[in-house]
């Protein structure tokens, strides 16, 4: 294994790529720089095994620490939790996404019973940095509520996104310290071409160099987290052409390559198996499309590496390269979301919807179109990469990315937590190009900051009792020393629940029965052993019922639980075309009778009217077929009511009443349709109301996004007892 590192290292050298390391020494109060990438699976380095170009983190590989079986939390929010606080997500308050469910593990943000990293070397003197996705708070309102926003939270100064998620060209809740910004009517940062993930490798550089010029004296912590490689697939055209052709043989030659170089790399054993491939390349209808998704990415996370690298050469340029620690890990395994892999949209595009000026801050997450007024697209007649589109890679790359493991983000098994891990500090590291195999996971990461800097983990803060860290710190790895770890890493999300203690793995689906593994044997979880080794299942599944119960995680399913959000009191909404609605400002519809009225100018022949809600709660009114539709979703299921025949073309009014289980739907006062059992929602619809189009979880039985065909006059919508 050191051989092959030393090979890796020797070949960067001879192109041009290595940094000098100095070297190894005793360095108190280094600087600590943390940077975090998004959905990216744990093959996709080329230190890792993957085909993409990263120098730099190649670099800090050879050059340094790389561990083969560290932990994320298997989702993005939850990670942010668990590495700023050094305890587990539910302990933290962010089990879950970022709605409060009504239990302490699932609020949603970040709470006060925990400290973050930057509250905790601040006491010790270090100034602190944040820059990108912040992603641990529900307060994204740009008047709204800041107390857990990063100046609140230890950090000196901030650059990023509040949100988790958004376009690469313009992202919503673009914040520069407590103030969002548009980045297009920003006086401090004007780039010819705004791209996010440059300009969050841009902020870091200035931060750094801004530090050096004032504070030189004090040492820094800073947390950079890119967005990189989460959808949206956006990436600027002349990185996309770097990987033309490269995947043009499709998913097994890519899966097979990185396999073996894993094996020669030494990173996995080569007595593991391969996980099963998933999605048959000679069944691919739109292979230009699908090679096309998977070139973005690429092209996404050779701009983060290159990225990477200009903080690197701050570093070298203002004299702190030698004693600043830097780590690179991901929030979780790739993602298999199928997030705008279908629709009908072909190019050319025009403007169609009013256009946003250039200085209104934008806090959407799924933009429904641009500035200029271009819908967004997607589906696999768009080509993804620009600014207009939104589309996902989906879980057939996914599984490339996650080489060799299986399942993927959302899942605890190992393509769900498996992130690569690198450490690399000249001054400090007396290990060069070592792979470190000793199981590690982000709550490790605040326990080993703590020592770096020679902090003290408080008991109280401001008030408040603080939890104790639940990791250990990894220093004693950087020269060679086995870390104690008293208990074992344990996990939960969705329902996804597994523990690891030793070479042991027990791991199951939500609601699934346990699976027991030998990491040791079997990493890639090819071969459950539970029936082999019950006593072993049984102190497993006894030691995370604990942890379950004294770390906020139960109820099990909480996360499903109805939010305590506060809902919008209005029984009157009139909404003109192209209007969205979030969540909390929709229709509350719980227990309730509605009424719809729609003024249709022109019939068209198919798309939603308006759409509240996704695959698991909510309603759409559309049209299908020229035939008007009614759906509602409730627990997962559908019930659609389809008017009798077409509407008549020409101007008219369209309207459903639902009310006392009863669905109407009216043409001009003609009822085309009646039906009977169909009770109100239970539940609170997870998405916001949309007119027009269903962009985000479908709730009827039609393509994703379904724009409207035709042309819409306002839409009224009556909340009925």
């Amino acid at each position: 294994m050191r051989s092959l590192s030393l090979v890796l290292s020797l070949v960067l050298s001879a192109s041009g790529l290595g940094f000098s390391t100095g070297h190894a020494a005793e360095a108190p109060r280094p600087n600590i720089i943390i940077i975090l990438s998004d959905d990216m699976g744990f093959s996709d380095l080329g230190c890792y095994g993957g085909e993409i170009q990263t120098p730099n983190l190649d670099r800090l590989a050879a050059n340094g620490l790389r561990f083969t079986q560290f932990y994320n939390t298997a989702r993005c929010c939850p990670t942010r939790a668990c590495l700023l606080t050094g305890v587990y997500p539910h302990q933290a308050g962010v089990g879950h996404m970022m709605e409060d469910r009504g239990y302490d593990g699932y609020r949603g943000d970040l709470n006060r019973q925990t400290v973050t990293i930057a509250e905790v070397l601040r006491t010790a003197g270090y100034r602190n940095y944040a820059v990108g996705k912040w992603h641990v708070t529900k307060a994204t309102k740009p008047e709204g509520p800041k107390d857990n926003w990063p100046l609140q939270r230890g950090f000196d100064r901030f650059y990023g996104t509040i949100t988790g998620a958004g376009s690469y060209f313009d992202p919503g809740t673009l914040t520069r310290d407590n103030t969002m910004i548009s980045p297009f009517a920003d006086p401090e940062y004007k780039p010819s071409v705004f791209y996010y993930t440059d300009a969050i490798s841009d902020h870091a550089v200035r931060f750094i160099r801004e530090h050096v010029a004032t504070a030189r004296t004090s040492p820094f912590f800073m947390y950079v987290a890119y967005t990189a490689a989460h959808w949206p697939l956006h990436a600027l055209e002349e990185d996309i052409a770097k990987y033309r052709g490269r995947y043009d043989g499709g998913y097994e030659p890519i899966r097979r390559a990185r396999f073996e170089r894993l094996k020669q790399m030494g990173l996995i054993s080569p007595n593991w198996e391969l996980s099963p491939q998933v999605g048959d390349w000679d069944k691919v209808e739109h292979k230009e499309w699908e090679i096309r998704c998977m070139e973005v990415y690429a092209a996404q996370i050779d701009r983060m590496d290159r990225g990477i690298g200009r903080i690197l050469e701050a570093l070298r340029e203002t004299g702190q390269w030698e004693n600043t620690i830097v780590f690179y890990l991901q929030d979780n395994g790739a993602c298999q979301e199928a997030i705008g892999r279908t629709g009908t949209w072909r190019r050319p595009v025009e403007p169609s919807l009013p256009p946003i000026a250039l200085d209104a801050i934008r806090t959407d997450v799924r933009p429904s179109q641009n500035r200029r007024g271009v819908p967004t697209l997607s589906g696999p007649f768009i080509m993804p990469g620009p600014e207009d589109t939104y589309i996902s890679y989906g879980i057939n790359w996914a599984n490339v990315s996650n080489t060799p493991f299986r399942e993927y983000k959302h899942f605890v098994h190992e393509g769900g937590i498996a992130t690569p891990l690198i450490v690399h500090w000249p001054a400090g590291l007396t290990r060069r190009g070592d792979l470190e195999h000793q199981p590690g996971h982000l709550i490790d990461l605040m326990a080993t900051c703590v020592e770096l800097a020679g902090a003290q983990y408080p008991t109280e803060f401001q008030g408040h009792k603080i939890i104790p860290m639940e990791g250990v710190s990894l220093v004693p790895l950087f020269k060679g020393q086995p870390i104690k770890r008293k208990e074992p890493i344990f996990f939960e999300h969705e329902g996804n629940r597994a523990v690891r203690d030793g070479k042991w793995k027990l791991v199951a689906k939500e609601n699934q029965p346990w699976e027991l593994y030998d990491m040791e044997a079997d990493r890639t979880e090819m071969h459950d052993l539970s029936a082999q080794y019950p006593e072993v299942v049984a102190r497993l599944a006894a030691a995370w019922d604990e942890w379950a119960k004294r770390a906020n995680v139960l109820p099990l399913g909480a996360w499903r639980a109805e939010t305590k959000d506060t809902f919008s009191t209005k029984t009157q909404f009139v909404l003109a075309p192209g209007a969205q609605l979030p969540r909390t400002e929709a229709p509350y519809v719980v227990g309730k009778g509605l009424k719809i009225t729609a003024e249709i100018q022109a019939v068209g022949t198919s798309g939603v009217i308006v759409a509240q809600g996704g695959s698991a709660h909510g309603y759409a009114l559309y049209i299908q077929d020229g035939k008007p539709c009614f759906a509602v979703r409730h627990k997962n299921q559908l019930k659609t009511v389809v008017g009798s025949q077409p509407l008549s073309q020409g101007p008219g009014v369209l309207s459903v009443t639902w009310s006392n289980d009863v669905v109407k739907i009216l043409w001009n006062k003609a009822v085309l349709a009646e039906a009977k059992e169909i009770p109100p929602l239970t539940n609170m619809p997870q998405d916001g109301l949309q007119i027009g189009r269903d962009d985000n979880g479908l709730v009827g039985d039609y393509p994703e996004e379904n724009a409207f065909s035709g042309k819409l006059g306002k839409v009224i919508i009556e909340v009925l007892p």
